[in-house]
């Protein structure tokens, strides 16, 4: 049995948007993201199918038939957001889970102040959920709050 390598850090958190070009607008104006790089549009189509007669999608991303645009931004000193826009296959799922969901997810950002953060976001389109206060326990004087990006990925602000 080989060794268990060592995991060093989380590189990037990766978000599917339908409008790359208004996900990095959103993103860098919201939060002040800058943009790192941008790839594609890469199709499935122009790439020779592997021995196996895979498409180079399906065997590297798990997506027969894909094609895709992604960008990488650098959200906070100690995160990274990679924005990816599927244009194919056409049965892709235009749902965005809830978090009970399988699937379902959320990016947990650390701020001076979470009322302010929470106000700012909803200025540029976010839905803001009701703050969670913790008055006993372990995170007592803590406030949480979860928002929603303009196509429902969920961030929560905690301070």
């Amino acid at each position: 049995m080989a060794a268990r390598p060592r995991f060093l850090a989380v590189d990037h958190v990766s978000r599917t948007v339908p409008d790359i070009q208004a996900a990095i607008a959103f993103y860098t104006d919201a939060f002040g993201a800058s943009v790192l790089f941008q790839i594609g549009p890469i199709d499935a189509a122009d790439i020779p199918a592997g021995p196996d007669g895979k498409d180079w999608m399906e065997t590297h991303v798990g997506v027969q038939g894909a094609k895709l645009t992604l960008a990488m931004l650098q959200l906070a000193p100690n995160l990274k957001v990679q924005l990816v826009q599927y244009d194919k296959p056409s049965d892709r799922n235009q749902v965005m889970p809830r978090n009970c969901d399988l699937g379902g997810h959320h990016v947990a950002l650390l701020v001076e102040d979470v009322d302010a953060a929470a106000s700012w976001l909803a200025q540029k389109g976010c839905k803001v959920l009701e703050t969670i206060a913790m008055d006993a326990g372990p995170l007592a004087g803590k406030k949480n709050i979860y928002v929603a990006d303009p196509w429902g990925h969920q961030f929560e602000l905690v301070d």
